[in-house]
C-alpha cells in the first residue's frame, strides 16, 4: 500500500488528555481539567435551549450552506454572507486555507515559533515547505517574518492573541506588516480567543483595504462550543468562493449551526464569560506571584507558567487529578482558566508539589 511520506512524517494532533482517561488510569473521582482553553462556565441558557430543540431535527441533513448561521455572523461583525466560510472548528478552516494556497511541495508557509500546532501540521500535510521564524518574547516577530518572505511564498499564519503563549500583536503594528506583505500572499490572522480583549477589533474592516487578508474565529472558546466543533473565516468573496469550492458538504451539523446562532444572540453570557476569564486569569496570576513562579503575561483565556521539570510536574498533577498542558516553550506548561474553586485547588495542588 502507498502513502505519501509526508504523511508518513506527521504525528497527530493531540488535545488535551480527556478527564475520563485520567479517571480510568488513576482511579479518581474528581479531575479538574485546565489543558484546553475551554470556557469553565459552559454555554448559556438561550444556547442550550436551542439545542434541545435542534436534537429532535437530527434525521435531516444540516443547511450544507449555513445560512441561518451566515447570517446571524454577518449581522454581528457587518460583513456580507459570500465573505464567510463555515467550518469544523477554526482547525477546519486553517486547513482549507492552505490546500487553497499552498499547491507545490517548494510553496513556503510562513508562522512563528511558538505559534499554534496546527500551521506545522497543515503545511507538512500538504509537503510544503514550512519557515519558521523565531519568537520574539514570546511572540510573533513581524519584522523577522517580512524578512523570511521569498518569491515561494505562498501563505503567513499569525494567531492574534497567540496560543499557547497568550502574546499580543498591537493593531498597529498588525496593520503596518499587512501593508508590507505583497498581495500575492494570503495571510491568516487566527482570532480564536478575539473576545477575551479588552477592546473591540478592528480587523474586520481591513478585509476593505487588504483582499489577501483572511481572519478566522471559532466558537469553541468564549461561547462555550468546543464539543460542536463551529469555526468560520471571514475573506474576499474572491477567497471565500475557492474555500467553498475544497469544503466537504455538510461539514457544520445542524445542532452546531442552531447553537452558534442562539450563542451569538446572548451577548449577556457572553459578557459574563469575559468576565469570569478576567478574574480567572487575575487569580492565576496572584497565585503564581505567591509560588514565586515566571509567566507569560496574556491576553486570551490561559496562562504559560514556567516551572522546574515541566514533564514531571505535569505528570505528577495528572496523578492528583489536575489536567494542563505541556508546550513546545522547555519547562512551560500552559494552564487554562477553569472556575475560581478550580483555580484555587489547582494552585494548592501546584504549592504542594513545588
Amino acid at each position: 500500500m502507498s502513502v505519501c511520506d509526508t504523511v508518513k512524517g506527521l504525528s497527530p494532533y493531540q488535545g488535551g488528555k480527556p478527564i475520563s482517561e485520567l479517571q480510568r488510569e488513576f482511579g479518581l473521582k474528581r479531575v479538574v481539567k485546565l489543558a484546553s482553553n475551554e470556557n469553565p462556565l459552559g454555554i448559556g441558557q438561550k444556547t442550550l435551549e436551542a439545542m434541545q430543540q435542534a436534537v429532535s431535527e437530527v434525521d435531516r441533513y444540516p443547511d450544507g450552506n449555513g445560512f441561518e448561521l451566515k447570517q446571524a455572523i454577518s449581522k454581528y461583525l457587518d460583513v456580507t454572507t459570500d465573505m464567510i466560510t463555515l467550518g469544523n472548528g477554526s482547525n477546519d478552516i486553517l486547513e482549507l486555507i492552505a490546500k487553497a494556497h499552498v499547491c507545490a511541495k517548494d510553496d513556503e508557509v510562513i508562522f512563528s515559533q511558538y505559534a499554534f500546532v496546527v500551521y506545522p501540521l497543515a503545511t507538512q500535510a500538504l509537503g510544503a515547505t514550512a519557515v519558521v521564524t523565531q519568537a520574539k518574547n514570546f511572540g510573533h516577530d513581524l519584522e523577522a517574518m517580512l524578512l523570511a518572505i521569498t518569491d515561494r511564498t505562498k501563505l503567513i499564519f499569525i494567531a492574534n492573541p497567540n496560543n499557547p503563549t497568550g502574546t499580543l500583536l498591537t493593531d498597529e503594528a498588525l496593520h503596518g506588516f499587512l501593508s508590507r506583505v505583497p498581495n500575492s500572499i494570503a495571510v491568516v490572522l487566527d482570532q480564536a480567543y478575539v473576545e477575551y480583549l479588552d477592546t473591540a477589533g478592528v480587523a474586520i474592516g481591513w478585509l476593505k483595504e487588504f483582499d489577501n487578508l483572511i481572519i478566522t474565529r471559532t466558537f469553541s472558546k468564549a461561547y462555550g462550543l468546543a464539543g460542536l466543533r463551529v469555526g468560520y473565516s471571514i475573506s474576499s468573496g474572491k477567497i471565500a468562493d475557492y474555500l467553498n469550492r475544497i469544503r466537504q458538504p455538510f461539514n457544520v451539523n445542524h445542532v452546531a449551526q442552531v447553537a452558534a446562532v442562539a450563542a451569538l444572540d446572548d451577548q449577556s453570557h457572553l459578557v459574563r464569560s469575559v468576565i469570569a476569564n478576567k478574574n480567572g486569569l487575575k487569580q492565576l496570576q496572584e497565585g503564581f506571584d505567591k509560588l514565586g513562579l515566571s509567566y507569560i503575561p496574556s491576553s486570551a483565556n490561559f496562562i504559560a507558567v514556567q516551572v522546574k521539570e515541566a514533564p514531571k510536574l505535569y505528570q505528577q498533577l495528572l496523578e492528583l487529578g489536575f489536567i494542563v498542558r505541556p508546550v513546545e516553550m522547555k519547562n512551560y506548561l500552559r494552564v487554562s482558566v477553569g472556575t475560581s474553586r478550580e483555580i484555587s485547588d489547582f494552585l494548592e495542588a501546584l504549592k504542594s508539589l513545588l
